[in-house]
């Protein structure tokens, strides 16, 4: 008898560890939330991170986190429910989307249409982060350099990126965003992209070849550096010290996204993170762009137009190594091994810093 209660305990608990149907629940109204899409242990973590160190301020008693993710992706999501429960994150919840959803279904009302609204209705942003390449076709090319590995979760957030922006390749769809149109959206890398292609946009597969004319590992690292978004040196050079990313600076355009939204000195060129090999190509028209690459021939930032809280940049400022001194790495085989931390210098650390704050300030702002 006794065995048997253990086992229904047991039982009850994994349904309560593992239920991740967080908005069809008996969830706070009281509470404000900010949305994380793709929740991997390693998304929060980050997350984690950054308001372990103050770098991302939320009010802890008014603001938690929901990770957002459809049910076809690649990543098993008990991980992510495993490591809040290990970590008594209590502030982190998630939610699954498990409605069906197809390529053919991206730009319009679709089964997760529903979902989609209720995650909006019920929180005050919400944050894309980096991954692998979207599958060409749904911005309209042939694959020629995209390596796609997870398609459920392009389809699923590039459909909620259009559900929330809309976009020219269903023109008559009304954005979610027109019901609260100071609404949050932002996100790194991947989630620049994403949020491109929903709107109508394209990407370069391959900035190498497609900009750069360059095919080859040992013809990519002659590019001048400040101008390579990876590093291609680990695919000539066995090395343990090689890191895949690059860093180099970036630049601000005239627009006053960086300047007046973003208090920093518009002369100022930090130093990012970058790790992709795609990048915007032919720009939504919803958009402007914010910031560019050294030489100017990559977009590194952009802000929407319309709607003063949508904004996205190529770099990846939320790497916890960036604000910490951590394993010593190299770019080039003459380098000398060094921190990401210290290859940041004081405005550009600072730079991380407002960026945060900008985000930081949204977010409390919102949630009063």
């Amino acid at each position: 008898m006794k065995r048997f209660f253990l086992l229904i305990i047991v039982a009850f608990l994994s349904v309560s560890l593992f239920s991740q149907d967080f908005f069809r629940g008996d969830f706070s109204k009281d509470k404000k939330y900010v949305i994380l899409v793709n929740p991997t242990a390693g998304n929060i973590g980050v997350v984690t991170f950054l308001m372990d160190n103050g770098i991302l301020k939320t009010d802890p008693g008014l603001v938690d986190f929901v990770g957002v993710y459809h049910s076809s992706q690649e990543y098993d999501f008990s991980k992510s429910a495993e490591y809040i429960a290990a970590n008594g994150l209590t502030r982190f919840h998630l939610h699954e989307v498990n409605a069906p959803l197809t390529e053919e279904m991206v730009y319009r009302q679709n089964p997760c249409s529903d979902d989609f609204r209720k995650i909006f209705s019920n929180s005050v942003g919400i944050i894309f982060f980096g991954g692998q390449d979207i599958p060409p076709a749904i911005y309209g090319q042939e694959n020629w350099y995209s390596e796609t590995t997870d398609p459920g979760r392009h389809y699923f957030e590039v459909s909620f990126l259009f559900h929330l922006l809309g976009g020219t390749r269903n023109s008559s769809y009304r954005p979610i965003l027109e019901d609260n149109p100071d609404y949050m959206v932002t996100g790194f890398c991947l989630g620049l992209q994403s949020m491109n292609v929903a709107a109508g946009g394209t990407l370069w597969q391959d900035i190498p070849a497609q900009v750069y004319q360059s095919t080859k590992p040992e013809t990519n690292v002659l590019i001048d550096r400040k101008n390579l978004h990876r590093n291609y040196w680990q695919n000539i050079r066995d090395d343990k010290d090689f890191m895949g990313i690059s860093m180099h600076p970036v630049r601000f355009t005239e627009n006053m996204f960086f300047g007046k939204t973003v208090k920093v000195s518009r002369k100022l060129q930090p130093i990012v993170y970058s790790s992709h090999h795609q990048a915007i190509n032919e720009l939504a028209p919803v958009f402007n762009v914010t910031a560019r690459s050294n030489d100017g021939k990559i977009i590194e930032g952009i802000a929407h137009k319309k709607y003063p809280n949508v904004f996205s940049v190529q770099f990846h400022p939320e790497v916890s190594a960036l604000y910490e001194d951590r394993a010593l790495v190299k770019f080039a085989p003459d380098d000398t091994p060094a921190s990401l931390h210290s290859m940041l210098d004081k405005k550009s650390l600072k730079f991380h810093l407002k960026y945060w704050g900008h985000i930081s300030d949204v977010i409390l702002e919102r949630s009063r």
